[in-house]
């Protein structure tokens, strides 16, 4: 009797270790799912995997034992595949991951996001291009070509003076980390997506190229008219009032708790990815400057 019930207890083992096992593979499936969709490399993953599916369901009913032993040999080489279509969007993951905001309270996030409205506002009034990275988990200068080292404390005088036209370094983007200027005169990646408007020009183009490697949160200042707009997870807002782009700054910034645990880690996979939509957003407020093509 003793014998029947310690294999009933085993029994019972195995089947709590498989319904961990399918719970476990259903989350993580799920999350997969939600990581991939939307991304660049997404359509590339969903026809392979169709055709995948289609070739083992044909050599399961049809008996084909030597595709069956392909498709066995060839999962390595798509596992690899996946690491290498999503090598951006797996490092920008993996840094949320395991970094902490670089702000360390509140109260300097929000001096540091009045620096950046006071700034965009001077500049946008006397319609000088800007273009302004403000760092997050993931080091920027990894994905930049170039850059002027800076180190100096972010003032809007500062920026003014970098980002004016006679300036030697007023060409490409600076880089903002915490309540610092890191680096001037950086060239950004430009974007590769194909679906964007060919009136969107290369300061545009490289700020949702950036977004789209990185979290940072890239604002734009045009110089044909003065619009501003900002770029994230590879989504660009363009023709944004100066209390849209601070509202947007302070849900993204001062709110240090979305990366400070799993579950809002998590939620972030799913609120703050790149969006299956359209890339460039232009908001209709009749307040706001029209956007630009610069």
């Amino acid at each position: 009797m003793n014998w029947d019930n310690l294999l009933q207890s085993w029994r019972d083992v195995l089947e709590w270790r498989h319904i961990l096992e399918i719970l476990i593979l259903t989350i993580g499936i799920y999350y997969a799912l939600q990581f991939v969709r939307g991304t660049r490399g997404a359509p590339v993953v969903t026809g392979f995997f169709v055709v995948l599916v289609t070739l083992a369901m044909a050599s399961y009913f049809l008996k084909l034992d030597v595709l069956k032993w392909i498709l066995g040999a060839f999962s390595a080489f798509f596992a690899v595949a996946v690491v290498v279509i999503f090598q951006p969007e797996l490092r920008r993951m993996l840094a949320e991951l395991g970094n902490l905001p670089l702000f360390a309270t509140s109260h300097e996030q929000r001096e540091s996001i009045e620096v950046v409205i006071q700034t965009v506002e001077r500049l946008s009034d006397v319609r000088i291009g800007a273009l302004i990275a403000i760092e997050q988990s993931i080091q920027l200068q990894e994905a930049v070509e170039s850059g002027i080292r800076v180190d100096c404390e972010a003032t809007t005088e500062m920026f003014e003076t970098i980002f004016f036209p006679n300036n030697a370094i007023h060409d490409g983007g600076v880089i903002m980390k915490g309540d610092r200027i890191a680096y001037a005169a950086c060239i950004f990646p430009l974007t590769q997506r194909s679906d964007l408007n060919k009136s969107l020009g290369t300061r545009h183009r490289a700020a949702i190229g950036l977004s789209e490697e990185t979290d940072a949160i890239v604002v734009i200042v045009s110089e044909e008219t003065g619009a501003v707009s900002y770029a994230y997870k590879g989504q660009l807002t363009r023709g944004v009032t100066l209390e849209e782009l601070r509202a947007f700054l302070t849900s993204m910034l001062v709110n240090p708790a979305k990366t400070n645990n799993w579950i809002g880690w998590i939620r972030s996979l799913n609120e703050e990815r790149t969006p299956s939509g359209p890339a460039v957003i232009t908001k209709s407020n009749p307040h706001s400057k029209p956007a630009s093509s610069k």
